[in-house]
């Protein structure tokens, strides 16, 4: 069993040792299809594997044409990237990218169509981007953009209308804004912002319906709201929003309907929830929602359709809170409940953790309104706490894991009612 949670352990990066073989099942049955009935180790990749905080952090699951690829050591290879259909024998390594023992340790594992990009780092290139059609063979480095050793260290990949977007460093641009189509000569600077050496450092790439809206750092604006169409003229200032050199530095970036919220300092009050259409007009703070240069901490960020939920806290207090963009619509939802946590949208609401007078940390859900903001089952009744976490949707079905006094911390599903919330084994 030991050798079996240690597999398991490689291949499932970053799931907890409670939940580890139960959920690895369910995932892999969800992007796969299958029909198991009884979730497995599919393979033995390194049954002694002693994973370092690298091969635990950064990495997650991404699905290719039903293929789900990820990262892990056999041991033998390094930490490289890894396929599996949900069978033993189609659980294999895509290809060694720096051969021997050495890592390439890929990551920004970004799917664009039929091709899956990646940052990878080898001896001959650095840490360069790279993209996979899922043969070994068809492996292959997209572009050595700083020739030799160094590396251009791209980073914040994501996809927008067919073409992977990035920001990568070379020494005479600095940090940019780049775009690749998978070739060599079709991956290329989209624009040199900050003009020059200095970097604008591009990051929170986000896709608004086709527009990419991201932050960037110019001497003249600081570190600003921008946007981009995939052209250097259409590569464009949003809206000045701290005026002058000072930033805004806009941050924690979610596409909600066809708006974005972040947050942002205007030098008046403070950090608050800003949001954005993609118009210096449209371009506003939601609600100023602690008076002040103090402004907010904000955590938990989730969107759901067109609304976008928030944990925000005053110092003393922890509270949830929805805004729709507008001052009228930005809310908390229920100054009752304490501690929220675990925000996950699931069946068009939102489900969270959460604890009040009556209960302690127990499973809520909301659909935007205070009068539909209510506790799901109390599993732990009275004021002990199951403490959900980990809450995952899979074919839907909402999973977590729940602490009760007769089993423990164990893996619970439900379909958002009182009956239909049980634990699974």
């Amino acid at each position: 069993m030991l050798n079996q949670l240690n597999a398991l352990k490689a291949v499932v990066l970053r799931y907890t040792l409670h939940l580890i073989t139960l959920a690895f099942g369910l995932f892999v049955s969800a992007c796969m299809n299958l029909h198991a009935q009884v979730p497995q180790v599919l393979k033995d990749i390194n049954g002694s594997v002693t994973l370092s905080s690298q091969s635990i952090s950064g990495y997650s699951f991404v699905t290719m044409n039903g293929i789900a690829y990820f990262v892990a050591d056999d041991g033998i290879n390094g930490l490289e990237l890894w396929k599996t259909d949900g069978t033993e024998a189609g659980t294999v390594l895509v290809k060694d990218i720096n051969p021997g023992v050495t890592a390439s340790s890929p990551t920004n594992l970004t799917v664009v169509g039929n091709t899956l990009f990646f940052v990878a780092t080898t001896a001959a290139n650095g840490q360069e981007l790279w993209k996979t059609d899922g043969t070994e063979a068809g492996t292959v480095l997209v572009k050595d953009i700083v020739s030799g050793t160094s590396g251009s260290a791209p980073a914040n990949l994501l996809e927008m209308n067919g073409t992977l977007f990035f920001s990568a460093s070379t020494s005479g641009l600095g940090r940019e804004l780049w775009k690749s189509d998978g070739t060599d000569a079709g991956t290329v600077v989209v624009k040199d912002i900050s003009a020059g050496t200095g970097s604008s450092s591009p990051s929170n790439l986000s896709n608004l319906g086709g527009t990419l809206m991201f932050s960037a750092t110019t001497s003249a604006n600081g570190i600003e709201l921008w946007k981009s169409d995939g052209t250097n003229a259409g590569t464009v200032l949003v809206k000045d929003i701290n005026p002058g050199t000072a930033s805004s530095s806009p941050s924690t970036f979610f596409v909600a309907g066809n708006l974005i919220f972040f947050r942002a300092n205007d030098g008046v009050a403070g950090v608050e929830i800003w949001r954005s259409d993609g118009t210096e007009a449209g371009t506003f703070l939601t609600k100023d929602i602690r008076p002040g240069q103090d402004g907010i901490t904000t955590s938990l960020h989730t969107p759901v359709g067109s609304l976008f939920y928030f944990v925000y806290s005053d110092g003393v207090n922890q509270r949830i809170w929805r805004t729709d963009g507008t001052e009228a619509g930005t809310f908390s939802l229920d100054d009752n409940l304490y501690s929220p946590g675990s925000l996950l949208a699931f069946n068009g609401e939102l489900y969270f953790s959460a604890g009040n007078s009556t209960n302690g940390s127990e499973l809520w859900k909301t659909n935007g309104t205070t009068s539909g903001t209510v506790l799901v089952k109390d599993i732990a009744p009275g004021l002990n706490s199951s403490s959900p976490n980990s809450l995952a949707s899979i074919n839907g079905t909402l999973y977590f894991s729940a602490l009760t006094s007769e089993t423990g911390r164990e893996l619970w599903k439900s379909d958002g009612t009182d009956g239909g919330t049980i634990l699974v084994k």
